[in-house]
């Protein structure tokens, strides 16, 4: 298995550890969402590139930098919009793309729903974010949506991970870097990761 690029910053695990909990209510579930998304973002983009400016300060000009690539964010329906919030903080000129995928409770095999990515590749960089990396089928599935779209450097960035999705994942797409607050031990019987956190969707929605 490919291993993930797990973060051990004393914020994530903190947060991450309040967003395990099953008495944390719906709206600090939704805001730990946004606050680990934002760290996650930072650490799943530390090797953009940059462009040297010059930037005109009160006392003189100083050396400055601004990032050269145009990035996309592509939140996976539904649980991912928890995430896009953060990351738009971070990134506020980012395109955002949506993808709807659930997985089938029988089968667990992604079902393709809902599709706006652009015609054309406009972007040198996509995220793709999705708070569990299960079974991996549905982020395997969405990357492959990305590259038939053209898109060529891709990230996923997720909160929590079973080694049976981040093998999955790596395995179908090996290019894509894996950003995690975590990986789990496993999945259980009806692909649920263990001990993960439940059902991101519903926690963050009350459903």
């Amino acid at each position: 298995m490919a291993s993930p690029n797990v973060s051990n910053h004393p914020l994530v695990l903190h947060k991450l550890s309040l967003l395990r909990d099953k008495t944390t209510d719906h709206r600090t579930f939704r805001e730990l969402m946004r606050e680990l998304a934002t760290l996650l973002c930072y650490e799943a983009t530390q090797d953009l590139n940059v462009q040297e400016v010059p930037v005109e300060t009160p006392m003189g000009t100083a050396r400055g930098f601004k990032a050269k690539e145009r990035i996309g964010v592509v939140p996976v329906l539904r649980a991912g919009l928890g995430m896009l919030e953060g990351v738009m903080q971070l990134l506020p000129d980012a395109q955002v793309w949506h993808i709807g995928l659930y997985r089938d409770e029988e089968t667990l095999r992604p079902v393709h729903y809902y599709n706006r990515l652009p015609a054309q590749a406009s972007v040198q960089l996509c995220l793709i974010l999705d708070p569990m990396l299960a079974t991996g089928g549905s982020a395997a599935a969405t990357v492959e949506l990305l590259k038939k779209s053209g898109i060529t450097n891709i990230k996923y960035v997720g909160i929590i991970g079973a080694p049976e999705g981040v093998e999955r994942l790596s395995a179908a797409h090996p290019d894509v870097p894996i950003y995690l607050a975590a990986l789990d031990e496993r999945l259980n019987d009806v692909g649920f990761i263990v001990p993960g956190l439940g059902d991101a969707g519903d926690r963050q929605f009350g459903t």
